[in-house]
């Protein structure tokens, strides 16, 4: 696949913290597993061993997660963008998704008759189409909590400023390379005290998500339209219009995420 790059905005916010890492990949044709591994920060391991993608065709037919825990090989479809950004938030949050495969690991044999308990779910929503809010400002993420847009997204607007937003579903990514309106993201909402430091962040939900502290069950994800944020849409003003618009900003009760 030539150029790319050019499929990616990269001056949109969902890339903040990953242009660093595409910059490092070449710009000819799609990057394969042995550009990514060059990717990982040095002494990154999971489970113990340390994670190299590997093209999927060598692997063998396999449980994925326990493949991964097992060996620290990481499944890497070629000319593949799923893949590709799954590559990405490997390289981002390192310990966060080698937390994220312990559980899944450890939670295996637990499963009955193929069917995940809520907590190997929760990771599954995080792990594909989660971001992360953080912030200091307790009724942001309350109003975020309740679904209450109008308070989230007008009201509260100036709170945004000093919040973050961490993109770390990979499908998510990949819905970014044609973003629509409705686009919609399992938040994972974290408060943050005022001595808390932004820069280990990645260990910090690592060991959340490892004791259940932070993320035990679905019920700990809330849905968030991600074209609300100030700033992330970039088809027109997000006026009051916009933000009636109920095939996006629904309801509580409508539980219909996309």
């Amino acid at each position: 696949m030539q150029n790319w790059k050019s499929h990616i905005d990269r001056d949109h916010p969902c890339w903040d913290g990953y242009r660093v890492l595409l910059d490092r990949l070449p710009d000819g044709g799609f990057p394969g597993p042995e550009a990514l591994c060059r990717l990982l920060p040095p002494g990154q391991a999971g489970a113990g061993k340390p994670i190299v993608f590997r093209a999927a065709a060598e692997i063998p037919g396999v449980a994925y997660e326990r493949h991964i825990f097992e060996t620290g090989e990481v499944s890497t479809r070629e000319n593949n963008w799923h893949d590709l950004f799954n590559a990405l938030v490997w390289c981002r949050f390192p310990y966060l998704k080698s937390a994220m495969n312990e559980v899944h690991y450890r939670h295996l044999d637990e499963e009955k008759e193929g069917r995940r308990g809520d907590r190997r779910d929760a990771l599954t929503l995080l792990d594909e189409s989660g971001v992360i809010v953080f912030s200091r400002n307790g009724n942001l993420l309350s109003a975020l909590r309740a679904r209450d847009w109008n308070e989230a997204f007008v009201d509260r607007r100036d709170a945004w400023n000093e919040a973050g937003i961490m993109v770390c579903g990979h499908a998510i990514l990949e819905k970014f390379l044609a973003p629509y309106k409705a686009l919609t993201a399992h938040a994972l909402l974290v408060p943050l005290h005022e001595a808390a430091c932004v820069a280990d962040f990645d260990a910090l939900l690592a060991e959340g998500v490892r004791d259940g502290s932070l993320l035990s069950s679905t019920r700990d994800l809330s849905p968030l339209p991600l074209m609300g944020i100030p700033g992330w849409w970039g088809g027109g003003e997000q006026d009051a219009g916009f933000y009636a618009d109920r095939d996006v900003f629904r309801d509580p009760g409508n539980k219909k995420s996309r």
